[in-house]
């Protein structure tokens, strides 16, 4: 689907602040991508849309779950919330004809992140976290940077904030989220070693 008509489709069903995010999130990620080289439309068309299920409350988020049989663990039971990037990638595909497995796995794995994540995957988790219009976190700058340097780095970075402000919100952490930091601060410890 063409990249201008999905940016109307999720003007319409997005919240305005959402929106805007989710254009930050398009617009870094295909910073991003040129950057890296990666193909920049594949990155702009998931960054667009890597929010399109945020709308949706949590028992709306189950219901979802169930009607396109996605599995769904005890932590996102308890928090569905964490359900927005499974149930936006089965829109992708069944709203938007979206066939790209990168793309999908991108949507899919963009909250919580996963071990091993693809070039597309690692743009999309960062881009979510530094686009500009996102309120000021804490290191928000030095990430930024980082992010237009060595990507493993920045997610090691975004994961440590993110952890760090789980643990003071007294928050349950999913372990997806604690096994993707482990995951790429040892391959940062085995290429500095090297």
């Amino acid at each position: 689907m063409d990249l201008e008509i999905l940016r109307d489709i999720m003007k319409q069903l997005l919240k305005q602040p959402r929106y805007i995010h989710s254009l930050g999130v398009e617009e870094v990620a295909c910073d991003l991508a040129v950057i890296y080289g990666y193909d920049a439309e594949k990155a702009s068309i998931a960054g667009i849309l890597h929010d399109c299920a945020r709308n949706l409350s949590d028992a709306e988020l189950l219901s979802c779950c169930e009607q396109y049989h996605l599995q769904v663990t005890e932590m996102e039971a308890k928090c569905p919330f964490l359900l927005h990037g499974k149930v936006g990638a089965a829109f992708a595909k069944d709203l938007y004809g979206i066939t790209d497995t990168e793309i999908i796995n991108s949507i899919t794995n963009h909250t919580c992140g996963r071990p091993n994540m693809s070039l597309l995957e690692k743009i999309i988790f960062i881009a979510d976290y530094i686009e500009p219009y996102r309120k000021p976190l804490p290191r928000i700058d030095e990430i930024r940077r980082m992010a237009y340097n060595d990507l493993d780095r920045a997610l090691v970075m975004i994961l440590e904030n993110t952890l760090n402000y789980l643990e003071q919100s007294k928050a349950e952490i999913d372990t997806m989220t604690v096994d993707t930091y482990e995951y790429y601060k040892k391959l940062l410890r085995t290429e500095d070693e090297q």
